[in-house]
């Protein structure tokens, strides 16, 4: 087995180390926050104080980082040049896809090569090995890297030799999730302010039309307003609709239901929600149809 180097120890990060820690992986990590990483310690990884020093043993390198910003100030020169020549980066941030197409000429200039791997799931998916993986890339770098995957991931669907494909597919799935959170948080106000009981309309409509775990387990949260602590932020899902935005309006494609959803996250940004769930959208859905709790 590989010598791995992971950044990034956030909710997801940390289900992702330990269980490739479980299957007999070598790793040396690095978090900037270091009280993130004892988890990780205490089932074998090596903890450095520097990026560079910790992907100095190794021959690949996994990020899971919060933002197009977190991974700039990560992967710098010093990292990849560390890694050096015939090394992976396998990125598995949710990034821009414009983001994604400048840090490969960076990686070319050392040989290293750059796999787009973002994924889908929560982070009790990560830590029992159930995401959904979205990969792009170098043909030879993507067959180095299965092994990995199949312990991470229950799923990997290819799309080419292209990184920043599979990050654009990544922020079009995102932006239905969000989208059908917006949805949900309004039927189910509908539902409510008319008289009608929402948990039985959940209930109807999750065994029938919409039989599907994001309208099962996201309307649970919605219904039973269970935002904290969170799976995925608020802050971070403002992030990702944003960059679907930015993303479509560079490729001219119109999305006005991005824009909506924008408002929507930024006024609960506004109002102090960074840190609760994405579905946390809701409240101010609630607020809106004058539906307030005692």
């Amino acid at each position: 087995m590989e010598n791995l180097a992971f950044f990034g120890l956030g909710q997801m990060g940390q289900g992702m180390v330990l269980r490739l820690l479980e299957s007999g992986y070598r790793l040396g990590v690095y978090n900037r926050t270091r009280e993130k990483a004892g988890a990780a310690v205490e089932k074998g990884a090596e903890l450095f104080d520097k990026p560079a020093t910790a992907v100095g043993a190794a021959g690949l390198l996994i990020t899971m980082l919060a933002d197009d910003n977190a991974v700039a100030e990560l992967v710098t020169e010093e990292v990849l040049q560390a890694l050096g020549k015939g090394s992976v980066h396998l990125s598995m941030s949710t990034l821009s896809p414009a983001a994604v197409q400048n840090l490969l000429p960076r990686h070319a200039r050392h040989g290293v090569q750059y796999l787009a791997c973002p994924v889908f799931g929560r982070p009790d998916a990560a830590r029992a090995g159930k995401l959904w993986l979205c990969l792009a890339g170098d043909e030879e770098a993507k067959s180095r890297v299965r092994p990995l995957l199949d312990v991470m991931g229950q799923g990997v669907f290819d799309f080419g030799g292209h990184p920043p494909a599979a990050n654009v597919v990544k922020l079009a799935g995102n932006f239905l999730i969000a989208s059908a959170i917006e949805a949900m948080a309004e039927a189910f106000s509908l539902v409510e302010k008319n008289g009608a009981d929402p948990s039985q309309a959940h209930a109807l409509l999750t065994q029938t039309l919409f039989a599907c775990p994001i309208y099962q387990n996201y309307g649970k949260f919605i219904l039973d307003q269970s935002y904290d602590p969170p799976g995925f932020n608020l802050a971070l899902g403002s992030k990702d609709v944003r960059l679907v935005r930015d993303t479509a309006r560079e490729s001219q494609v119109p999305m006005p239901l991005a824009g909506l959803l924008e408002d929507r996250f930024l006024r609960s940004l506004a109002n102090g929600r960074e840190n609760l769930d994405w579905t946390a959208i809701a409240i101010d859905q609630r607020e809106s149809a004058g539906l307030t709790d005692n």
